[in-house]
């Protein structure tokens, strides 16, 4: 009986394709083998050593101590493309909002409830709220994953003319988007040519405060940044000068904060990026999935910590073996399990920077004794044995 801890409401759709006769989930479960997480901080949390697995329903993964995990031999799932729907179409209502000051002007109306000419008050205070199109205007987006290909493309629906920027896109993103949006090769590109800028890149050394003055000192006066991805991209600081002095004319943010709310033309959304029904049963399907794939049949698909390895199953039982990426460690493995005796039907193998995965499958029963060679192979970091069903 495999125990999944919940340490927030997930999506019943999700939480229900666990089989109850194999899987106890609750949000009390004792010593887990699998953790559900959205928002919850797991980054002070005791990591039991019966933990294999930690599912975020959601992209990001801030909340949770990723290579603390890969050094326990803890693979860290996430939901890309799940939620980028929901994401997508509030960027559009954000480049909107930004543009044509509506959360500005609705507010001034609703101040005038007890004006006995409210008509007459709304044909003369109209004025101040006056904002451009977006139609013709050039867009830069920083991020073309799941999201920001998603929002590129419609952004060019609505007669935008639309920059890339992402030196790390995939070929399956890059397939998505539309022939007409335009390859930036550096930062500057965008903040030289965009009145728009939406930002869709991961949290990352390299990207906090990316978003700061030389950005600004780069860019057109009067831009307009839209920021759906993480706080910590701008910097703040920076950021409310860029507001005072005009060259951002509205800055519009998911991650409202003290020194965010003081700022001059800020448009600050409390984190409504994902929080859609549709989203949050996406992204509940999917880590439900990764965790039954993983636990079931020791599959990886979606990890941010260890490599994609997906195993045709061809033995009795799968040994799975979490490891360091450094040579000798998979001739170690293959002779441990010959020492036994033992038939390698079937090996997956894959890494991911410092760390890698490899799945033997074996004809036979994998013993106590094989467990502790492996264990002991210099590199090994974690042995999962399943057996195949």
């Amino acid at each position: 009986m495999y125990k999944v801890k919940t340490l927030n409401k997930i999506a019943a759709i999700g939480t229900k394709r666990f089989d109850k006769t194999r899987y106890e989930v609750s949000n009390t479960a004792e010593n887990p083998d699998a953790i559900l997480v959205r928002s919850a901080n797991m980054l002070d949390m005791d990591m039991p050593h019966e933990l294999k697995a930690i599912a975020r329903a959601g992209a990001g993964v801030n909340n949770i101590p990723v290579e603390l995990c890969s050094q326990k031999g803890i693979v860290v799932f996430n939901t890309p493309g799940a939620n980028a729907n929901a994401v997508k179409e509030l960027a559009i209502a954000a480049l909107l909002m930004s543009s044509r000051k509506i959360v500005a002007g609705v507010q001034w109306a609703a101040g005038l409830s007890h004006n006995i000419d409210v008509a007459k008050e709304v044909e003369n205070g109209k004025k101040d709220f006056v904002g451009p199109e977006l139609y013709g205007k050039k867009l830069g987006v920083f991020g073309l994953g799941a999201i920001g290909a998603m929002v590129a493309n419609t952004a060019t629906e609505l007669g935008m003319d639309v920059y890339g920027y992402d030196p790390y896109i995939t070929i399956d993103n890059a397939w998505m988007l539309y022939r007409n949006v335009k390859r930036a090769t550096d930062p500057k590109t965008i903040y030289e040519h965009c009145d728009y800028i939406c930002l869709h890149v991961p949290s990352t050394p390299e990207t906090k405060g990316f978003i700061n003055t030389k950005a600004f000192d780069m860019m057109k006066p009067g831009m307009r940044v839209i920021n759906l991805s993480r706080g910590d991209l701008v910097n703040n600081e920076d950021m409310a000068a860029a507001l005072e002095s005009g060259k951002v004319a509205s800055y519009l943010t998911d991650f409202p904060s003290a020194d965010v709310l003081k700022m001059k033309n800020v448009i600050a959304i409390p984190h409504l990026g994902a929080s859609t029904p549709e989203s949050e049963d996406n992204c509940a399907v999917m880590a439900v999935d990764e965790l039954i794939d993983f636990l079931e049949n020791g599959n990886i698909k979606n990890s941010v910590n260890f490599p994609d390895v997906q195993n045709p199953k061809g033995g009795d039982e799968s040994i799975c073996v979490i490891h360091k990426n450094v040579p000798n460690v998979l001739a170690q493995i293959s002779a441990a399990i010959s020492s036994e005796s033992l038939n390698i039907e079937n090996l997956s193998s894959r890494s991911k920077k410092d760390y890698a995965y490899s799945v033997c499958e074996i004809a036979g029963h994998c013993p106590d004794s094989l467990i502790e060679k492996l264990t002991a192979v210099e590199g090994v970091i974690r042995v999962n044995v399943i057996r195949n069903r």
